[in-house]
Formats: C-alpha cells, structure tokens, sequence
C-alpha cells in the first residue's frame, strides 16, 4: 500500500470515516481480495449511497486503465465494506452498465465535480460498481 493510501486510512479510522483531503466527499474502505496474488487488501475510496448500496467508481484519477482493485473485485466480487463506525459490512460487488451505470455516475458528478474531470480526461469508460450487502 502507498503512502498516501496509508495515511488516508488511519486519518479514516482515527475521525469515524473523516477525511480533511476530501471534504464532503464521502469515503468508505474496501476491503478486496488480490485477482492473482490472493492477498487481502483495503482501498479507501469515494462512494455515493443508494439505498442500501454503497456505490465505488473505478476513476484511477482519469487515468487510461482501471485500477487495480477493479481487476481484483471482478475476480474476488465479494468484499468488505468498512464505514467510518468501524463496522464492517459484507457484500458483493455488481459492475453496472448502460442507463443505471450513466445515472449513478453524473449523480455523483453532481456531488463532486472532480469526476467530471476524470471522465473527460479518459477515453475509457470508467466502471460503476455497486456494492451491495449480502
């Protein structure tokens, strides 16, 4: 795990789910199995509640290729969703498509604008996964 990644995750845990960095962004932990290596991992990532989904977006900033945790939850689709209580929550990851992927995606542009930007710095179309409980 990187630096920052590190640092974000114990700034997480240590203010119930706050990050300074992201403001009103809200952040959830995923925890994820490797697509090849197995090994446990936890991404902190941006995610956008709908009903009782937790909704993730496979941005990578706008980069050209999709993270490595996506590879990892189309492998591995169950996960753990760690919330700032400090709970965790089980559940499976579904990738989205067509009109319901294109809704939830311009939702959270509207919520942050940032992923406005990502989406017009790619000519790749970045995954919505839902993360639903089980």
């Amino acid at each position: 795990m990187n630096d920052r990644n590190t640092r974000i995750i114990e700034e997480f845990r240590a203010n119930g789910g706050k990050v300074g960095d992201f403001g009103t962004i809200t952040l959830l932990l995923l925890h994820h199995t490797g697509a090849r290596s197995g090994r446990a991992y936890v991404n902190p990532l941006a995610y956008l509640p709908d009903g009782d989904r937790m909704v993730v977006f496979a941005t990578k900033a706008g980069s050209d290729t999709n993270p490595d945790w996506y590879h990892n939850l189309v492998a591995n689709p169950d996960v753990k969703v760690e919330l700032g209580d400090g709970n965790l929550i089980d559940a499976r990851a579904v990738v989205l498509r067509g009109e319901e992927r294109d809704r939830i995606y311009d939702r959270q542009v509207e919520r942050a604008a940032v992923f406005g930007q990502y989406r017009e710095k790619t000519t790749r179309q970045i995954p919505v996964i839902a993360l639903e409980p089980i």
